[in-house]
């Protein structure tokens, strides 16, 4: 499937495994469960930002961009991979922070983990406190770049907007060819969502192949209804970038999402999660995260042992790869 973009640039070590859970499998006495290791990816210890990187920067460079300017939480995944997107191809990195939390004056936090990389990798990091628009923010910071002769590009929110989603409607089609050649059929692929680029470009990219494949989306911040909509918006604008005739009512129908375990709010780990981050470190060896990935397994684990997916066979879970956040959550683990 053409992008539609002009793929310049190149974060990415692709295709990423997908690999058997069994040992997780068998504990939950559930279906086959797999894993589409896109903590694999290979840009700043890896994660699903990496590929939807490839066509943002790639279009910030075809614009003749000298910096990127983007915004995101404290421990934000996809301000750190943006950081070292800039970096490998030369370009400056504004990162606007946001202290949603009110942790900025926590050195165990706001000095370690995704952050600290951000400031290993060069860039210039702006910490604002909750009540702040970062888009407005960013705007103004954009505005005071070219008043000094840069061209900054600007990024969305994890890097969720059509050109960004691009990177998994190419992730669907890459998903399609690993389970043909492992002659599986997965039933459900669950993932963390966020920002909604990631679930968005996989609905769209499993459409445009009559792929019967059901993407659930464990929302890790907003309420299901939100993220529908936002989901939607993405998908649509995609489709229509892709030149794909996608029935949109299909579409609409595509789009599943759970608020049930968000927990307390955005940033903050759950029982659920911290369970989910323990037991897959302690049964399959993985890293996992308390705020994307663990709220996701911790779906995954509580729709099991609920026999809500009983008629499954194989089940996917997407690892939207986010482990570098962990260590700014170590009392969670005490």
């Amino acid at each position: 499937m053409k992008s539609g973009v002009y793929r310049k640039a190149k974060t990415t070590y692709l295709p990423t495994p997908i690999e058997p859970l069994d040992r997780l499998s068998d504990h939950l006495g559930g279906p086959r469960i797999w894993i589409k290791r896109d903590d694999c990816t290979g840009l700043s210890t890896g994660g699903n930002k990496a590929r939807k990187l490839d066509f943002l920067i790639g279009d910030a460079l075809d614009k003749g961009a000298d910096c990127v300017v983007t915004i995101g939480s404290i421990q934000s995944n996809h301000a750190r991979q943006t950081a070292a997107a800039a970096a490998k191809y030369g370009l400056g990195c504004y990162l606007l922070l946001q202290d949603n939390l009110n942790m900025a004056n926590e050195p165990g936090f706001a000095g370690s983990g995704n952050i600290f990389l951000d400031r290993l990798h060069g860039a210039k990091v702006f910490i604002h406190p909750a009540d702040e628009c970062l888009n407005n923010a960013m705007l103004r910071l954009a505005e005071t770049l070219r008043s000094e002769q840069h061209n900054p590009y600007m990024i969305p929110l994890g890097g969720s907007n059509f050109i960004g989603t691009l990177g998994y409607v190419q992730a669907a089609e890459e998903i399609l060819t690993q389970a043909d050649a492992l002659n599986i059929e997965f039933d459900t692929l669950i993932h963390a969502t966020g920002s909604g680029g990631t679930q968005a470009g996989l609905i769209v990219g499993l459409l445009a192949h009559q792929s019967p494949i059901k993407v659930v989306g464990v929302s890790v911040d907003t309420d299901a209804t939100a993220k529908r909509e936002r989901v939607s918006q993405l998908a649509r604008e995609t489709s229509r970038h892709l030149n794909l005739n996608l029935d949109q009512a299909r579409l609409g129908n595509s789009i599943h999402v759970t608020d049930d375990y968000i927990g307390v709010a955005y940033g903050v780990p759950s029982t659920g999660s911290v369970h989910a981050v323990k037991l897959l470190a302690e049964l399959e060896g993985l890293l996992l995260d308390p705020i994307y990935s663990g709220k996701a397994m911790a779906a995954l684990i509580d729709k099991i042992k609920t026999r809500k997916l009983d008629q499954q066979t194989d089940l996917l879970f997407l690892y939207t790869g986010s482990s570098a956040s962990l260590f700014a959550y170590v009392n969670s683990f005490v």
